[in-house]
């Protein structure tokens, strides 16, 4: 029996490696010496006709007078939990290991470090590797630079087309499937929830799967968790569409557009957010739900990821090229991004306010309500019984009447209870006017990172509820915020950030 072929007894080991397969052998494993295995290898971990590629960590013998027990034993193979789930057998199987060979693309990312235009061939293979875990975290970091560097249209498009191609591709058998995206880095926002059950009230198909928040305090995702389960899979997205004609779901482990997902959890940490990137990302997930018609929200501010007219004119333009090759019909609006949109951040917050301006509550937060309109008109206008021009007045009339609520109401029952029971934060700061004056700027990304400081969005009741709005005349020691958290450790690092830098400007 040679080395490679020694059975080993695979075990699950409760360490979370946001979706990179690791694997973890003792330096005194028979194999480790046998096979000459260092850390960071990639191995090809084999059992019962399953076969995973994982990269290796290596665990010290522990000592004579360790207390505590090992991790693993010397004849086994730990894999960390996204990595065993993946893999699919029982701990104690066994499996074998040996050394995986380099991905095959790799030339093609040594090419594009060199400046190469790539081929939709060379990405193609790329994607492929990347979906199935061939690349290491440098691996793929080196790709995503070297991408960040210089992409051509034409390789978006071609980046775009193969992360469709590889992983899930819904067909609804229906020939008007909308969406919405917001390309995100204003706080609140929350406009998908209200935008999803005035659609969905109309009779439009709108199959929303939304991400959770990786830099922001909330995604949409966390925040509907707030109100009902998201967590549904494919089987059960197709009973919603079919009896209530809308649905906002978790869509990180439905595997459409898959590498999109690995390559986000290491283009976050390396701060890589090109705009190339991020319509091939938006829009890989878009065509992979099925969607045929898209509207595309790109708000626009100082703190906002789009800083200038300029630079939202060109990414509305990438988007029109890109997602009009794929087949999408597109309308993409520019949005004010010089301030939070609501008044919370944080995802019972979100919701709070939601539901206020679904039940047409009198301190409702308007700004939300009329944005939340005005995107929902333009994609009632895709709708062809609907009169040109006649999708705003239509949306206002789904939710003044109740329509838009009971349909939420519905979506919530249908998607299930939320899995716990989500309360505002009990423990709280509030941020006073130094001065006299107006309000003249909302630093948004300081909100979002004293939201984050404070627990969002692990702990749904931690965020910020504001109070003020720009252009708004306030008094010294008027109430400007207050901070929402639910632990002493998160709330004492919010509360610093604030006293640093509140956030808001006066004039």
């Amino acid at each position: 029996m040679s080395p490679s072929q020694i059975p080993l007894k695979v075990r699950r080991v409760p360490i979370d490696t946001h979706s990179e397969n690791v694997a973890f052998l003792r330096r005194d494993c028979p194999l480790y010496q046998a096979e000459g295995l260092r850390a960071l290898t990639k191995i090809e971990v084999s059992g019962r006709r399953r076969h995973l590629l994982a990269t290796l960590n290596l665990i010290e013998e522990p000592a004579a007078e360790a207390r505590c027990p090992a991790l693993i034993g010397a004849n086994e193979l730990g894999l960390s939990t996204e990595a065993f789930d993946r893999l699919g057998l029982e701990e104690g199987c066994d499996v074998t290991i040996e050394p995986a060979p380099p991905p095959r693309s790799l030339s093609a990312v040594r090419q594009k470090i060199n400046g190469a235009v790539l081929t939709p061939q060379d990405y193609q293979s790329i994607v492929e590797d990347i979906s199935n875990h061939r690349y290491s975290r440098m691996e793929l970091a080196a790709f995503l630079v070297a991408a960040a560097a210089f992409m051509t249209t034409e390789e978006v498009l071609a980046l775009t087309k193969a992360m469709v191609a590889v992983g899930t591709r819904l067909d609804w058998q229906r020939e008007v499937v909308v969406d919405k995206h917001c390309i995100g880095g204003i706080p609140g926002n929350r406009t998908t929830m209200l935008v999803v059950p005035i659609i969905a009230a109309h009779g439009l198909a709108m199959p929303k799967t939304s991400s959770r928040a990786i830099t922001s305090p909330a995604g949409t995702a966390d925040t509907m968790e707030v109100l009902c389960n998201v967590n549904l899979d494919m089987a059960a997205m197709r009973r919603l569409i079919h009896s209530e004609s809308g649905c906002l779901v978790w869509g990180g482990h439905m595997k459409m557009a898959p590498a999109d997902d690995i390559m986000i959890s290491v283009e976050r940490p390396l701060g890589i957010d090109t705009q190339e990137q991020m319509v091939a990302s938006i829009l890989s997930k878009k065509v992979a739900a099925g969607s045929t018609h898209l509207l595309i929200d790109i708000p626009m501010g100082p703190q906002a990821k789009v800083k200038s007219q300029v630079e939202a004119v060109r990414l509305r333009k990438m988007f029109e090229y890109v997602g009009t090759a794929l087949g999408l019909t597109l309308d993409i609006v520019i949005t004010d991004g010089h301030q939070p949109i609501g008044r919370g951040i944080g995802p019972v917050l979100e919701a709070r306010d939601v539901m206020q301006v679904l039940r047409q509550e009198p301190d409702r937060p308007l700004d939300l309500e009329e944005k939340s309109i005005m995107l929902a008109g333009r994609i009632l206008d895709f709708d062809p019984a609907v009169p040109g021009g006649q999708g705003q007045a239509l949306a206002r009339a789904i939710l003044r009447d109740g329509r838009a609520l009971a349909k939420m109401e519905a979506i919530i029952a249908a998607q299930g209870a939320a899995p716990e029971t989500c309360q505002l934060g009990s423990l709280t700061r509030d941020i006073y006017a130094p001065a006299d004056g107006t309000v003249v700027v909302i630093d948004c990304a300081q909100m979002n990172h004293i939201a984050r400081l404070a627990g969002c969005p692990m702990d749904k009741g931690a965020g910020i509820d504001l109070f003020t709005r720009v252009g708004q005349v306030v008094r010294k020691g008027d109430l400007l915020y207050r901070i929402h958290a639910c632990r002493s450790a998160d709330f004492g690092f919010a509360s610093q950030a604030a006293d640093e830098n509140i956030g808001i400007g006066l004039g």
